[in-house]
């Protein structure tokens, strides 16, 4: 396994990437690694055809039928132990997420409105006269409507992919219900805030941050493949998908997603909907489960329009653990591309061992993103340790 990049912002420490480059050049990290910044522009409007969205079904090519086979056995409630970690049962509990959107949304927006009673009689006109608090608020309310609408719309797009009746879903909602178990309200928000990052235009900023740097070094590997047959790449944590699509537009990679979370690979099924393309996009209003760090109430509210792009209906998405979805994809990949991805391991090991099975000989590791570890990571290591465990590895 030969890491070819480590591209990491280290955010807690806010050093620059050539401060970066400078310090491992003094602990002499081997040369087969580099630390490249290249800032190129995305094309990000570029021409495409609006019909191209929904004109080729996603699960069309072989790989991909067989892949939605796989998918569907393990998602039959007879497959494996029925739990919490069922794929099945998690998928249910994203669309109780979806479905409760609104209400949820609300519980939060009462509370706001009852602390606001609190303000008093002569302060609530200032309020009233400077900025028409009281209508926010409502504003916020009408946004949260909309937004249920659209998730709707995501829920009854996963129904019909994932086969799930209207029955089953209303009896696992109301099983929620009487045991008291919440939705997950932020793997909710979160994932319909990532449509901005990764398919609408106000996430293009945070996309150039990366992806020129990551274009530019697969761009080089494929200059030096000899053959014209399209490179395998792997791409585990794809959350929305717009990286691996950006990829595959190159034409030169075969490209596979991995996602864990079912909210983020409900949320990537429906940008395949059949009522979704670039001439009738989407409508979100993704700012307003907080008022806090908003330059304007017009900023609160405003709307993203998604998609901006076409998604690519040739890359191809495995839905499940990274450590456990490809046992049997041994040295498999030409190249595995991280992006945000590795500090998200409970086990970092269990990642390196994952990425050296199912590279072939020779095969390239690319990563980008930060080692900003999570909640009970069994070890946490520095770049430069992170770097030395890999070539012990092989």
């Amino acid at each position: 396994m030969k890491l070819l990049v480590a591209v990491t912002l280290l955010l807690a420490t806010s050093i620059s990437t050539s401060a970066l480059a400078a310090e491992l050049a003094q602990k002499s990290i081997p040369t087969s690694v580099g630390i490249e910044a290249i800032h190129l522009d995305i094309a990000e409007n570029a021409s495409q055809d609006p019909l191209q969205m929904g004109s080729m079904d996603a699960s069309g090519s072989p790989r991909h039928r067989q892949e939605k086979a796989l998918l569907m056995e393990r998602l039959d409630p007879k497959s494996g132990t029925w739990n919490k970690h069922h794929p099945r049962y998690r998928l249910l509990e994203a669309l109780y997420g979806f479905t409760e959107y609104q209400e949820r949304s609300m519980v939060e927006l009462n509370k706001w409105r009852t602390l606001y009673t609190n303000v008093g009689k002569a302060q609530k006109k200032i309020l009233a006269r400077a900025v028409n608090y009281k209508k926010k608020l409502n504003s916020i309310e009408s946004a949260i409507t909309q937004n249920q609408h659209l998730c709707d719309a995501i829920i009854a797009n996963a129904m019909t992919y994932y086969n799930i009746s209207h029955p089953e879903l209303t009896s696992h909602i109301a099983s929620a219900k009487a045991s008291k178990r919440l939705p997950d309200r932020v793997s909710t928000t979160q994932t319909l805030k990532h449509f901005v990052r990764d398919w609408a235009d106000d996430g293009a900023q945070e996309r150039n941050d990366a992806f020129p740097c990551l274009l530019s070094i697969l761009a080089n590997i494929t200059a030096t493949n000899p053959s014209l047959t399209p490179l395998t790449l792997l791409l585990p944590g794809s959350g929305l998908g717009r990286l691996g699509t950006t990829i595959a537009d190159l034409g030169a990679f075969t490209v596979t997603l991995n996602e864990w979370s079912a909210y983020m690979n409900v949320g990537y099924r429906f940008l395949f909907s059949p009522t979704l393309s670039l001439s009738t996009p989407a409508t979100l209003h993704p700012f307003v489960d907080s008022l806090s760090h908003h330059a304007s109430t017009e900023n609160l509210l405003r709307p993203i329009h998604f998609p901006n792009s076409a998604p690519n209906p040739s890359v191809l998405l495995v839905e499940g653990d990274f450590t456990t979805a490809f046992t049997t994809q041994s040295t498999h990949f030409d190249i595995v591309v991280t992006h945000f991805f590795i500090d998200t391991a409970r086990n970092l090991l269990s990642y390196f061992e994952t990425i050296h099975m199912v590279l072939k000989p020779g095969g390239r590791w690319v990563n980008f993103g930060p080692l900003l570890y999570g909640t009970g990571p069994f070890v946490q290591l520095s770049l430069d340790e992170v770097v030395t465990v890999v070539e012990e590895m092989g």
